[in-house]
Parts: C-alpha cells; sequence; structure tokens
C-alpha cells in the first residue's frame, strides 16, 4: 500500500501535455464524490504528474498502461470508499467498457488499453456527426476536440 497523501483534496485543474476537453475531464468537485465513472478517474491519473510511476501515457494516441495496478486499484476504492476494491474487480469494471466501445486492452501488452476517444465523444456530445468527417485513404479523419 502507498503511503501517498489522499489524492483528490480539492483540486485545481492543470493541463498536462496531454490537454482533453472539459467534458473528459468532469470537475473533481467534492474529494468523496462516488460520481464519477471509471474512465473519468483514469484520465485523471494519466493527466497528473504525480501517477507517472503508477499510470502513464505509451505508444499510440489513447494508450496507457497500468504500471502498478494494486496501486490504480486502491485509489480508486479509495475514491468510490470501496476499501476492498483489488485489480481483479478493476479489471472487470473496465470489461465492462469494451462492449461499450469506450476503451480496449491492447493485444499482447499486460496492463495496457486504448481509449476511443471518437466513442467518448459521440456519448458525451451525440449532436456531433463524426461521419461527417470523412476518410482518407482508408483512414478515418478525427475531429480535432483536443488542444
Amino acid at each position: 500500500m502507498s503511503e501517498r497523501e489522499d489524492p483528490w483534496p480539492c483540486l485545481s485543474v492543470n493541463k498536462s501535455r496531454f490537454a482533453f476537453p472539459d467534458w473528459a475531464y468532469k470537475p473533481e468537485s467534492s474529494p468523496g464524490s462516488r460520481q464519477i465513472q471509471l474512465w473519468h478517474f483514469i484520465l485523471e491519473l494519466l493527466r497528473k504528474e504525480e501517477y507517472h510511476d503508477v499510470i502513464a501515457w505509451q505508444g499510440d494516441y489513447g494508450e496507457f498502461v497500468i504500471k502498478d495496478p494494486d496501486e490504480v486499484a486502491r485509489l480508486w476504492g479509495a475514491r468510490k470508499c470501496k476499501p476492498q476494491m483489488n485489480y481483479d474487480k478493476l479489471s472487470r469494471a473496465l470489461r465492462y467498457y469494451y462492449n461499450k466501445r469506450i476503451l480496449n486492452k491492447t493485444k499482447g501488452k499486460r496492463f495496457t488499453y486504448k481509449f476511443n476517444f471518437n466513442k467518448l465523444v459521440l456519448v458525451n456530445y451525440p449532436f456531433i456527426d463524426m461521419g461527417s468527417a470523412g476518410t482518407k485513404r482508408g483512414h478515418t479523419n478525427h475531429i480535432h476536440l483536443f488542444t
């Protein structure tokens, strides 16, 4: 178990080198708030420098690796007020996002996942027509909502 301080004391929004739209972050309004989805929580950890030894971006756009699965599970349990949280339970929750195509496991890479940001845009902004972006040489052009 880590000796980190409580990670959720009324935090100010720090912009890291990976910036996402406001809807992706959702305000970290109350430290004990249980009204957060796991994928939002993961984005919070990924954007904070102090957690780069626990979870970090790598590889392709949207891909990240959980370097310390037990610590990520502990932090998630603390955030959700569930002290019995472990990585098995957390990974089960992550698998829920596979069917929704919000997140996928990266094949052949342990503890490595990839966000489908286009799907997250559709979930949070259903009025955006992602089809109007078109294709070019078999690649989908992405709407750039990220700075």
